[in-house]
């Protein structure tokens, strides 16, 4: 037992009237390292006054900075069959998901809500890449093409934010199988004449970017975010040749035209809403389409849906 640290310090921290400091009440700007306070950095949606590098976010905080008065509902995502291919590697995969979902508070990897922006009733589903890097599994496909079916039935423009790493290697073919079905639900979505945006965050790559994620009527992408199939490690290995700088980032793909346009997180709900309103011919004056569409009403923050 040191009894320095256990005994002594503490008794002079209190009699001096000493507090422990919180780990997170500074954050570190990965690219000037800068340090920035962490209620000023959340108050500025998570983005570095300074640098405007684009901290990584979670799934309900996308949604909060993103809804009117960070009010939504939660559509409930469809139950599937865990593990189905028993697999096992350094460690089982009903651990590995057990852990995800302490982490996160989710149920997998795809989050969806319904609710409004600058007046507009829509479907927002978000990747969070802290669930497993927002890899496709069943449960995220079945999740992704559940928010499609709804948007259509419901007669509402839906956003996608993506981020992941891709296919979920632990579910093998079972996870492939999502990315065409994944696309069909994108197909039912642009048939009904609804608008779907995809909003591309850090990083976007493997399967999910040759499918749902590029099929977007309008592709935005956050400053500096990662766009690609395979990394760029992987392409120099394959190439044997050195990629120019910036390959693969949001800036180099909207001057090669693979993305259309790089927003701010702090310009994309308003960018977004004006994408909607020319999209839908809303008029320059209304903020809402016909009213029996409109979302319900909800109370302030997260709610579940109504059974």
């Amino acid at each position: 037992m040191n009894w320095i640290t256990n005994f002594v310090r503490p008794k002079i921290n209190s009699m001096l009237g000493r507090r422990e400091m919180p780990d997170n009440l500074w954050i570190k700007d990965p690219e000037t390292g800068e340090m920035v306070f962490h209620k000023d950095l959340e108050e500025n949606q998570f983005v570095i006054p300074a640098s405007g590098y684009h901290m990584k976010i979670s799934a309900r905080e996308r949604l909060k900075f993103f809804f009117d008065g960070g009010k939504y509902e939660v559509l409930e995502n469809p139950k599937v069959v865990q593990d189905p291919l028993k697999f096992r590697d350094e460690k089982r995969y009903v651990d590995r998901l057990k852990d995800a979902k302490s982490k996160t508070s989710l149920e997998d990897a795809i989050l969806s809500a319904q609710g409004a922006i600058d007046g507009l009733p829509v479907v927002v589903t978000v990747q969070d890449f802290a669930f497993m890097g927002g890899s496709l599994g069943m449960a995220a496909g079945e999740a992704l093409i559940h928010a499609f079916e709804t948007a259509r039935q419901r007669k509402r423009p839906l956003i996608l934010f993506a981020a992941s790493g891709g296919a979920r290697m632990q579910e093998g073919i079972l996870s492939l199988m999502q990315l065409p079905r994944s696309t069909v639900g994108v197909d039912r979505l642009k048939e009904a004449g609804l608008p779907y945006i995809v909003v591309l965050t850090n990083p976007t790559t493997g399967g999910v970017t040759a499918s749902y994620a590029m099929l977007g009527d309008v592709h935005i992408a956050e400053p500096g975010a990662l766009i690609g199939f395979a990394g760029p490690r992987v392409i120099e290995q394959t190439i044997r040749e050195k990629l120019p700088d910036g390959f693969q980032r949001a800036e180099y793909l909207m001057e090669h035209g693979m993305v259309d346009m790089v927003v701010s997180r702090l310009e994309m709900k308003k960018t977004v809403a004006n994408l909607l309103k020319l999209l839908l011919k809303v008029p320059e004056k209304t903020n809402a389409l016909q009213p029996e569409i409109l979302p319900p009403a909800v109370t302030s923050g997260e709610t579940r849906p109504r059974a």
